[in-house]
Formats: C-alpha cells, structure tokens, sequence
C-alpha cells in the first residue's frame, strides 16, 4: 500500500467512524420527543439543510458545489430523502436496538450492490465479515418476531438499502459532492413533511432538540459521504455500522430502553465482525 493510497483510506476510515458514532445517537433524539415522525423530519431537516449550506456559503465553495452537482448527486439526493422518510418513522415503530442492529445489513447490501453494478467484488475478508453481520441481523429480527413492529423493522431494512446505494455511487462517482446532496435531501421532504404532517404544532420545548437533532445529523451526512469517496463500498459499510452497538447503549443509559439478549448477541456479533475485517485490512 502505498504512502498516498495509505493517507486517503486513514482519512477514510476516520470520517466514517466519526459519522457513525454521531449517527448512533439518532434513536435517542426521535425518542426523546413526543412529536409525530413527519414534524420530526421537518425541523431536524430545515435544521440539517441550513446548517449545511450556512457551512459551506462561509467556506465559500457553495457555488463550487452547485457547478459540480450532476446527476449522480441527483440521484443521493434523492435517495437520502427516501432514507430519511424511513428512518425516523422506524425508530418510532420498532425499538432503537432493532433499527439499529437491522442497519448491520448495510455491509452485505453494499458489497451485493458494489458487486452487480459497479463490478467491485469484495475479498475474502470483506465478505467474510458481510456475512458475519448479518448473522447478527438475523439474531434481531429472529428475537423480535411476534412483537408487532415489523413495520417499523421493515422500514428500517428500507433504508439500510437506501444507505448502502448511496455508498455505492459515490464509490463509483468519487468526484459526487458531499455537502449539497446531503442538504437537498432534507430539503426535498420539507414540502412532503408539511403534507403529511402538522410541523406547526410542534412543542416549544421540543424545538431546540429537533434542531440539535439537525446539526448532528448535517454532520454524520457530510462526514459518511465524505469517507465513502476513499473506501470501498463495503468497507464503509462495515465502518459505518460501528454505530449498532453505540446506539442501543445510549438509548439504554438515556431512554432506559433495554436491549433484549438476541440484541445483545447480535449487537457482539457486529461489533466483532468491523473489528476484525479493521484489523486484517490495516495487515494489506
């Protein structure tokens, strides 16, 4: 490996982690409010979409950023959204631990999708631990049959592919802007949200949570688009889904929502599958 290729996938992997442990605290904002999933995505949208072109306006590469928007940033727009939608209207119908551990479907997703329309085969290591994660998804969803949130699980898996294909175009499109479809995705669902949803009645109390909720998750979008440009598809999404154990602790020391034992023992299995493809691909 050499120096340059070393420096890129390093900055990788630590935007990536850094995206996850930020996304991992998501659950706890959608549950700590009382407000409905589509008042939620209002404000943590209006939130995130300004906070985002506030940055890059100051950093003076807003117009940079729209002369380069082609269609494969089209096409992550419009796939974050449609993640977004799924997303928050999961944690609201299905536990955090389950959303979450469902997401380590993410690794096998991206490198089937990497796979079938870029031409990027995975390594023996790669798929190895793929497949190990969704074995641990398989432990969750095997614990939570018959709990009555499969709708909330399904939407989940909705956007745990959704997530995965974002990471794929910008693996194949390394060039693909990372702020501004990251942006435009929370702004595409604000006329949606105001159709679907009431975002005036939103509690005053509540306000400045959704709006922390929209800075957190301006950044984990930015810093995950960022680190997908220098990895592998399904290495970031094995990166990414260090987030499954972060996020039923917290919602465990916060929301006092217990994870079950199948969560517990697919939450080990995860966890122990990202650490061992880390540790055999800092070996190459």
């Amino acid at each position: 490996m050499t120096p340059d290729i070393y420096a890129t996938r390093k900055a990788g992997v630590l935007l990536v982690v850094i995206s996850a442990v930020v996304f991992s605290s998501a659950g706890v904002f959608t549950k700590s409010v009382s407000a409905e999933p589509w008042v939620i995505i209002f404000w943590r949208g209006l939130a995130a979409s300004a906070f985002t072109l506030v940055y890059l306006a100051l950093r003076g590469i807003l117009r940079s950023e729209i002369v380069v928007f082609g269609w494969p940033a089209l096409v992550v727009t419009l796939m974050g959204a449609a993640g977004s939608a799924a997303f928050i209207p999961a944690f609201k119908l299905s536990t955090v631990a389950n959303v979450a551990m469902i997401y380590a479907a993410v690794p096998f997703a991206a490198a089937a999708l990497s796979w079938i329309f870029i031409g990027e085969r995975p390594g023996r290591v790669v798929l190895i631990a793929s497949l190990a994660a969704l074995l641990g998804v398989f432990v969750i969803v095997w614990g939570s049959l018959g709990s009555g949130q499969i709708l909330g699980d399904l939407l989940a898996l909705f956007m745990t592919l959704m997530l995965a294909g974002i990471m794929v175009v910008y693996r194949k499109y390394p060039d693909t802007t990372a702020a501004l479809p990251a942006a435009l995705s929370s702004v595409v669902l604000l006329p949606v949200a105001i159709l679907m949803g009431t975002p005036s009645a939103v509690i005053p109390a509540e306000l400045p949570v959704l709006i922390a909720f929209g800075l957190v998750f301006a950044v984990a979008s930015v810093t995950l688009s960022e680190g997908a440009r220098r990895l592998p598809s399904a290495e970031t999404a094995l990166l990414s889904i260090l987030e499954m154990p972060l996020a039923p602790i917290l919602a465990f020391l916060i929301l006092a929502e217990a994870p079950t034992v199948e969560v517990m023992i697919g939450g080990c299995i995860v966890f122990c599958s990202v650490l061992w493809s880390q540790i055999h691909q800092a070996r190459l």
